[in-house]
């Protein structure tokens, strides 16, 4: 019982951040759920995929419904995304528990790291001189991309990314896509996040699908109240995402994901 409570918890506290980051779901999850309930990582990888995948449905819908989601750079990112994630999954079934780990540790740092530094700049978004022109060009009447071969490789090139990750190392890869295309485009940050929750929604879902089928677990008495609660915090974290300045959110969530990964590294060196 208390095991379930605990992963509650988690689920509720990961799914806050979610909502209010539209990424993090699984950078979060996974070295929550080995250090606080002492999972191994093919454990835990089943678990956040799960939880993530439902809980990310549920944010890009009502993206969707509020007319932000970016449906088709989000499709096209995602089916490139799984593509690679069974090349991410073979090379992390033969790689060393404390070598993931480590590395895993290491995407913490530079996911933390590079938003503590771009928002020491003063702003969430690359200073105006680097934003002209945009990479992937938006329609200023519609707010949807301009359909040209470069926005169609960069999107691929992101979902590339992604989806090796997310085979890798169990993650959605939000962490990934959101600063890309903050990066890359003048897509609002709502609309950003929701294009971004679509994007695990699938990735997440096909990951998992590709984990069990190559015979991982999942534990569902962690895995099934993880997820509910997940559920529940992300639609908390969007609401209170509405009245909280951006900056400050992301600043928040790149000191946590910097504290994690410090727990990590303790962990696999010790």
């Amino acid at each position: 019982m208390e095991t379930i409570l605990i992963a509650a918890a988690l689920g509720l506290f990961v799914g806050l951040v979610m909502g209010l980051t539209g990424a993090g779901g699984t950078l979060l999850a996974l070295p929550l759920l080995m250090a606080v309930l002492g999972l191994s990582l093919p454990e835990a990888v089943p678990v956040s995929l799960l939880a993530v995948a439902i809980g990310a449905t549920v944010g890009a819908w009502r993206g969707f419904r509020e007319s932000l989601l970016r449906y088709r750079a989000a499709s096209l990112i995602a089916a490139v995304g799984l593509l690679l994630s069974p090349l991410g999954l073979w090379l992390g079934a033969r790689a060393p528990h404390d070598v993931l780990a480590l590395l895993f540790a290491g995407v913490l740092v530079l996911s933390g790291g590079r938003q503590l530094w771009r928002l020491r700049k003063g702003s969430t978004a690359l200073p105006e001189s680097m934003q002209l022109p945009p990479l992937c060009p938006i329609h200023p009447d519609t707010g949807r991309f301009r359909w040209t071969p470069r926005t169609a490789v960069i999107m691929s090139g992101i979902g590339g990314v992604a989806g090796l990750l997310s085979g890798l190392l169990g993650v959605g890869g939000g962490f990934i896509v959101l600063p890309a295309l903050m990066r890359v485009s003048r897509l609002s940050f709502s609309a950003c996040v929701a294009t971004t929750l679509m994007v695990l929604a699938v990735v997440s879902s096909g990951t998992l699908g590709m984990a069990l089928l190559s015979g991982r677990s999942l534990l569902w008495p962690i895995a099934v109240p993880f997820a509910l609660l997940l559920v529940v915090g992300l639609l908390l974290g969007q609401r209170l995402g509405q009245r909280w300045a951006p900056h400050r959110v992301q600043a928040a969530f790149a000191l946590l994901v910097l504290g994690v990964a410090g727990m990590l590294i303790h962990d696999a060196l010790s």
